[in-house]
């Protein structure tokens, strides 16, 4: 191991008491990310700073692996070097050799002045109070030395292209561009929840946002044989592999869905099968949620979208359940929703023909604003518990 990522969290310093909790749970899924990359590596924690040790033959894998992991809100490759100045000026040297390699103006001496160039600035910090300079000393004799080794470089401390940063810890580490994380709280750290997820475009996206938020997640997929296809079932195990990728350990339930929902079928008004289907859901995720000790269900649902996702038709399915529901893209319109699935790639996926059990079963005239009380007498008259009961033992389950 050869290289050094300096890894960021943003929020996890807010947690006071609960900080080194959080942290714990983050240096456990860096290291099964990579352990699942088949990257060999050392996560070190010093002086309240987080280094990943890493073979710089797999600097590709090591920036993905960190960009898909939650809690972290930047990183970036380092130089660390011993605490003398001659050492850090070489240091330096490379990291602007390397940010002028990477475009307009680049080389060392070799512009002209018509030529712009690159504006950059020094931003020391120095831990190790017995260093020799202060912060101020160190940014000047940096910059000093980076005028006189590169013609094409000027100081300018408002809008610099390159920010040479300079920590005095223990040794001195070095860095220039820091790369995006995508924050929020390592997955674990706020519990566990249950995602209904479908093959479309939304529900993958609610399980992100989730799993953003700190929830270790399960899914759900309600299975519905031969009304839909090995192909449908397959696209949801694709979803939850992609899914993976940001959410460690996560487990599918594959749910069989026919009977209940042949039942529905037979015995409701069919203005109103959708929302039998969807209250049915929710029953049969809270009894997944208690025997796997998830305190809340996660849906895709967005305010409006559809027939039964009015504010009547969510208050009736939620009524199935004691546990909290979130649903993060409530608020959300669908060009939101689908940047974030690109964003994520489960877009492409999410978009392939194959229709799920919902879709197959919809009446042509759903009702949109349906009277809680009404619906919950068709919904008892149906007796669904044994069926979900039965359901619940023929659950197949997909570890990820």
């Amino acid at each position: 191991m050869n290289s050094l990522i300096l890894i960021k969290y943003g929020e996890l310093s807010l947690k006071k008491g609960n900080r080194k909790y959080f942290e714990k749970k983050l240096i456990k899924n860096i290291r099964k990310k990579f352990n699942k990359l088949g990257i060999k590596t050392n996560v070190i924690r010093h002086q309240g700073r987080f280094y990943l040790e890493y073979n710089h033959r797999e600097h590709e894998m090591a920036v993905s692996g960190l960009k898909e992991t939650f809690g972290i809100v930047g990183f970036a490759p380092v130089l660390r070097v011993p605490k003398n100045m001659q050492a850090i000026r070489e240091a330096s040297k490379k990291l602007a050799l390397a940010k002028l390699a990477s475009g307009k103006p680049h080389g060392e001496k070799t512009s002209t002045a018509a030529e712009s160039k690159l504006p950059f600035k020094v931003e020391p910090k120095r831990t190790d109070k017995s260093f020799p300079l202060n912060s101020y000393g160190i940014a000047c004799d940096l910059g000093d030395y980076l005028l006189s080794e590169f013609s094409n470089l000027k100081v300018d401390v408002h809008k610099p292209e390159l920010i040479v940063n300079v920590e005095i810890r223990e040794m001195a580490y070095l860095y220039a561009d820091q790369i995006r994380g995508p924050g929020g709280l390592p997955v674990g750290a706020s519990g566990r929840g249950i995602l209904l997820l479908s093959g479309g475009i939304d529900s993958p996206v609610a399980g992100y946002y989730m799993a953003k938020r700190g929830l270790i997640e399960e899914a759900v997929y309600f299975d519905s044989p031969p009304y839909t296809s090995e192909k449908a079932r397959d696209k949801v195990v694709e979803l939850s592999r992609i899914l993976a990728r940001y959410i460690p350990d996560l487990t599918l339930h594959i749910f069989p869905f026919t009977k209940i929902q042949e039942r529905i079928k037979e015995r409701s008004l069919p203005e109103a099968v959708t929302l039998m289907m969807r209250g049915a859901m929710i029953q049969s995720a809270h009894r997944i949620a208690e025997q796997t000790g998830a305190l809340c269900l996660i849906t895709g649902e967005s305010l409006g979208q559809v027939a039964s996702q009015t504010p009547e038709s969510i208050r009736f399915s939620g009524s199935k359940t004691a546990l909290p529901v979130f649903r993060p893209l409530i608020g959300m319109d669908k060009e939101e929703i689908i940047r974030t699935a690109r964003a994520i790639n489960t877009y492409e996926t999410s978009i392939l023909p194959y229709e799920d059990c919902c879709t197959l079963f919809a009446p042509l005239h759903p009702v949109v604003k349906p009277s809680f009380d009404k619906m919950e007498t068709i919904y008892k008259s149906l007796q669904l518990n044994n069926l979900i009961e039965d359901a619940i033992e023929r659950i197949s389950t997909l570890k990820f």
